[in-house]
């Protein structure tokens, strides 16, 4: 669906965030949790280059990216199977199910993409604070790896 899209949308959120900086950033990360495809990973790598901070972009990514994952676990869970199967065609629905009912926990640390995750998650259940806890660890670690990377980018321009 905007997979299709991916490179005019790629070619928008870097204007996007050129031009919004922090807003921008959020802005990117909520909605991958949710449903756009472009994730907020290379803007952190590169926020020296858009003159952020990667550690303050990290933060805001981190934040935007949980809010954004609640939203498509409660969507989930109004709107049904019918909607998720839908929106992400039954190849992603059934590989989201069985990672899902076979991982459960460990497929919200481990499952991409993330978005699909929050939907399942959602739709079959899962309890919210293991979800969240899930969440956070998963983001955490992942963003983290990126700011480090946005660091030594920092260092190598500066």
């Amino acid at each position: 669906m905007l997979e299709q899209l991916f490179p005019g949308l790629k070619q928008w959120a870097e204007v996007f965030v050129q031009e919004h900086g922090y807003t921008a950033l959020f802005i990117l990360s909520f909605t991958e949790s949710v449903i756009q495809p472009v994730p907020p990973y290379p803007f952190i790598v590169s926020a020296p280059l858009f003159k952020l901070s990667p550690y303050t972009a990290g933060l805001v990514a981190f934040v935007g990216n949980i809010l954004g994952a609640l939203v498509a676990y409660y969507l989930a869970r109004v709107l049904g199977e019918a909607f998720v199967r839908k929106v992400f065609g039954q190849r992603l629905y059934l590989k989201g199910e069985a990672l899902f009912n076979r991982y459960g926990f460990w497929a919200v640390l481990i499952g991409e993409p993330y978005k699909l995750v929050c939907w399942i998650a959602g739709l079959f259940h899962m309890p919210i604070w293991s979800f969240i806890l899930a969440s956070l660890i998963a983001r955490a670690i992942r963003i983290g790896i990126f700011v480090f990377f946005g660091d030594v980018l920092g260092k190598f321009i500066n």
